[in-house]
């Protein structure tokens, strides 16, 4: 039996859970929001109290309540072009970054606030060439960010939304209303928000092209995850706790930038199938004795091949192929010299891996030569600000990849060309990272809280 509904919400992500938030604020509590995953909580790995490992399926790592942000450690970077560019799309950014903020903190995210004093920090970075970019941040932690986000499920259910969950969304038709075909039946509605995160903007782009919904490609970030003891940064997490450097290479005046700084946190795999890649975590009841984080190049492509998506998997399926489906590790004084790192020098190293089923090998053989020289020049100049990070024990575990979808053409209030189809979050390419998906949730409900107000005028 077809159930209509005033607006369908496509995935249960930051952006489809803020999106559905706004409108139940506002009088449209009619809304069913559709994920092919599971709840948050049984989207845990069964293996360990981690939420990642290398059991784990890839519609566990990225679909189902709370999206691929469900499973991260929970950082929220409180600052309107952090993310994306949010003033693109409204006049009052950082009023609606501080909106989310409540909301989270409503929910059960700590009240202390990293970023704040950090006048010192960016003062020895600039000296050094370096731009460290000062960012209000709280700190959730991956092992409490699940309870925030039930909570917030919660609340939704009270105020009339609907949640579809373990149901795919197989194809999205327009006639008078959309109909969205899933393999449970089918929904109509008013209005669609596609909010499908990283493991739906394949499909994404696909619905896009039937519904004739341009879209262009975006670039991508290829690096590594560098793992360092937690005592080098120790000194820079206290004020800042996920700290941002921006560095340009001398060789190829090429962007690379840290990213996702996890202290006292653990490098954790990623299985998407056709390949693996790495990550980080960082919990509040749980520590190591290092701190990760990735360091990644900015790589755009132009004509004959625009298609970056592409570039990166081919990247990441031949590290897999390397490192025998699980990650590459190498030390960073073995990658300097030209050597693959063994089991034996690894074991040797200080620094002892805290993800201990990746591979001893050798990076240069994945990533291309350009990027190699760009993340050991990048880490040279990154030790002037962190003494220590560049020494011959780091570890760096490749590939790490940070895809960026689809970039699709839309209004200010997330309306693409075809009426009343609203897109948001890292699917659609409009923004990357917890805050900022959320953000965009919120302007594409607010964009059809106005549609939905003219129409009563009228």
């Amino acid at each position: 039996m077809t159930r209509h509904n005033t607006v369908a919400v496509i995935g249960a992500g930051p952006a489809g859970l803020l999106a559905a938030h706004e409108l139940s604020e506002h009088g449209i509590s009619d809304v069913v929001v559709i994920d092919k995953g599971k709840d948050i909580h049984q989207r845990r790995c069964p293996m360990t109290q981690y939420t990642k490992c290398f059991r784990c399926q890839p519609c566990s790592i990225l679909c189902g309540l709370g999206g691929a942000g469900g499973l991260s450690d929970g950082k929220l970077n409180l600052r309107a072009d952090i993310g994306g560019n949010l003033a693109e799309f409204t006049d009052q950014p950082e009023e609606l970054v501080e909106a989310i903020d409540r909301i989270f903190l409503t929910h059960g995210a700590p009240q202390k606030m990293y970023g704040t004093q950090v006048q010192e920090l960016q003062k020895r970075a600039s000296q050094q060439g370096i731009e460290f970019v000062p960012i209000p941040q709280r700190h959730i932690g991956s092992d409490r960010l699940p309870a925030v986000i039930s909570s917030l499920h919660q609340d939704l259910e009270k105020k009339g939304v609907t949640f579809v969950l373990e149901t795919e969304v197989q194809e999205i038709g327009k006639n008078d209303r959309f109909t969205l075909h899933t393999d449970r039946g089918d929904l109509t509605a008013d209005y669609v928000v596609a909010a499908a995160g990283r493991s739906g903007a394949d499909w994404l782009s696909r619905q896009a092209a039937q519904l004739g919904i341009p879209a262009r490609h975006a670039p991508i970030d290829i690096g590594v995850r560098v793992e360092v003891p937690a005592m080098v940064m120790e000194d820079i997490v206290q004020k800042a706790w996920d700290p941002k450097f921006r560095i340009y290479t001398p060789t190829y005046d090429d962007f690379v930038r840290t990213f996702c700084v996890c202290p006292e946190g653990f490098v954790v795999m990623e299985d998407y199938g056709d390949y693996v890649s790495v990550n980080g975590h960082s919990a509040i009841g749980r520590k190591s004795a290092n701190t990760n984080f990735a360091f990644l190049v900015n790589v755009t492509l132009t004509e004959p091949q625009e298609n970056t998506t592409a570039y990166g998997m081919s990247i990441a399926s031949m590290a897999t192929v390397l490192g025998g489906t699980m990650p590459i590790v190498q030390r960073l004084g073995d990658l300097r010299t030209g050597r693959r790192s063994t089991r034996e020098r690894i074991q040797k190293s200080y620094v002892k891996p805290s993800l201990t089923t990746a591979t001893p090998g050798d990076i240069t053989m994945a990533l291309p030569h350009r990027m190699v020289t760009d993340i050991v020049e990048g880490l040279d100049h990154l030790s002037r600000v962190i003494p220590g990070v560049a020494q011959d024990s780091t570890l760096l575990y490749a590939p790490e990849i940070k895809f960026y979808s689809m970039r699709f053409e839309v209004t200010q209030a997330m309306e693409t060309p075809l009426p009343g189809f609203f897109v948001a979050g890292d699917g659609a390419g409009v923004s990357r990272g917890i805050v900022a998906s959320a953000a965009t949730g919120m302007i594409a409900a607010r964009g059809i809280l106005a549609k939905e107000g003219q129409k009563i005028k009228d």
